[in-house]
């Protein structure tokens, strides 16, 4: 199989790429007056922010575990798979609702 390494290698560049924008995504600037509630604003996003690249990454193992549990006949790895998949998509939207949390604090607090 000459395919399966480069289907590997593409996926493996994709989520170099993907996790590169997510961890480089710029902070949010917040210039208020009050120090601890834009400390909390900041972690928050913070934690939203890695919350989401983590899941986006347990999302892609999982698909290439699917993907070749099915290829391979492998039920088992498949299912294993399907699970990783969908425990990263859970933790990219708790990551995407930090984010929003983050930015609503940051919002009330003008």
């Amino acid at each position: 199989m000459r395919v399966f390494p480069w289907i590997v290698a593409g996926i493996g560049i994709g989520l170099g790429a993907t996790l590169l924008l997510l961890l480089n995504e710029p902070e949010a600037e917040y210039a208020t007056g009050y120090d601890g509630v834009e400390d909390a604003a900041r972690k928050t996003f913070r934690w939203g922010t890695k919350s989401r690249a983590k899941g986006t990454a347990e999302s892609v193992v999982g698909a290439v575990k699917e993907g070749v549990g099915r290829i391979t006949g492998n039920e088992q790895l498949a299912g294993e798979g399907s699970v990783e998949r969908a425990a990263g998509d859970v933790k990219d939207a708790a990551g995407t609702a930090g984010q929003a949390v983050g930015q609503t604090i940051h919002d009330l607090n003008r």
